[in-house]
């Protein structure tokens, strides 16, 4: 009996992921368009559409998980793909190509990240996250967010406005098939959500695996797919800072919005492995990152071999993640 429910719960998984990508892809396409065809900056767009847009995987599960009552699937998620998007995914597309950050607002998102997540731990040292704690995060989400919007409307011009801009002067939907897919894809997002998270708890329960580890490592690469995607194409592009920043503003947005929605939600009792191994790691994977780019270069940059560190962070990180549960 357990081997046939095993047996749906890993195809429920896999076919929930591979939709949840799909979906996600698709939902960032059309709100993208959307937002285009209704007046909104090119920064706006790079900032909001695109660089938290990719994020809607991680929040979808994360919300899902949380009221299920399962918070180490809800935060594994958004603390592993934070992980997974700077060591593994800026890593391979540093790799592929050299990464210059010419945005002075890509730039200023990375220190903010990392106090974010410093103002994160101040919060979770207690072990639990409280409705209040949740809330606080999202409040300084929407302030940072104001806050950022408003600085960069005073310059002219800005990097990722111009990749953005030239990104969106392609062929863009028409409105309509543009309003479509962003609320198909929505919609398909969640669906696929279910799908994950009912299978990820029966993996778990069957393999006898914390959940945590599960949200750590097989749903946070998942959920980091559109990321992924979305990097590699836009360095092969030569667009820079839409591949640094999407990743750094995923983070922003996991950090912040992720876990303080589904934070609110549903108040939850953090894992201890969370706040021993899972947290330290994070932060100190965003310490790394912001030493990389901001401590040897004075043109802001990721080359190939700080890529090729940031990828053997990830493989040591995975293998201490196995040796601990093992």
């Amino acid at each position: 009996m357990e081997e046939h429910i095993l047996v749906f719960a890993v195809a429920a998984l896999v076919l929930g992921l591979i939709v949840l990508v799909w979906s996600a892809d698709r939902f960032v396409d059309g709100a993208a368009a959307s937002a285009k065809h209704l007046g909104m900056s090119p920064l706006l767009i790079g900032m909001v559409i695109v660089g938290f847009g990719t994020s809607a995987p991680e929040m979808v599960v994360s919300l899902f998980a949380a009221l299920d009552g399962n918070p180490g699937i809800a935060l594994g998620n958004a603390y592993g793909s934070n992980i997974t998007n700077i060591a593994l995914i800026l890593g391979v597309t540093a790799l592929l190509r050299p990464i210059t950050v010419a945005s002075s607002i890509v730039r200023l998102e990375l220190p903010l990240l990392l106090g974010v997540t410093a103002l994160t731990g101040v919060l979770l040292y207690n072990g639990d996250l409280t409705r209040l704690d949740s809330i606080i995060l999202i409040v300084v989400f929407a302030v940072l967010m104001g806050w950022m919007t408003w600085q960069n409307s005073r310059q002219k011009s800005d990097h990722l406005a111009a990749e953005v801009l030239s990104e969106l002067a392609g062929d863009i939907m028409p409105l309509r098939k543009a309003l479509f897919w962003s609320i198909a894809g929505l919609l398909l997002l969640i669906g696929s959500s279910r799908f994950i998270v009912w299978g990820a708890v029966e993996i778990a329960t069957v393999l006898g695996v914390d959940d945590l580890v599960i949200g750590l490592t097989v749903i946070a690469l998942g959920t980091s797919l559109p990321e992924l995607a979305s990097s590699v194409v836009a360095v092969r592009k030569n667009e820079h800072d839409i591949a640094f920043g999407n990743i750094i503003g995923s983070n922003l947005f996991n950090t912040l919005m992720v876990v303080g929605l589904a934070g609110s939600i549903s108040p939850m009792e953090l894992p201890a492995d969370l706040l021993t191994r899972d947290f330290p790691i994070m932060t100190a994977v965003t310490g790394f990152l912001f030493v990389l780019v901001f401590g040897f270069h004075k043109a802001k940059r990721l080359n190939r071999l700080e890529g090729a560190l940031l990828l053997l962070v990830f493989f040591l990180y995975s293998v201490y993640l196995v040796m601990t549960v093992v």
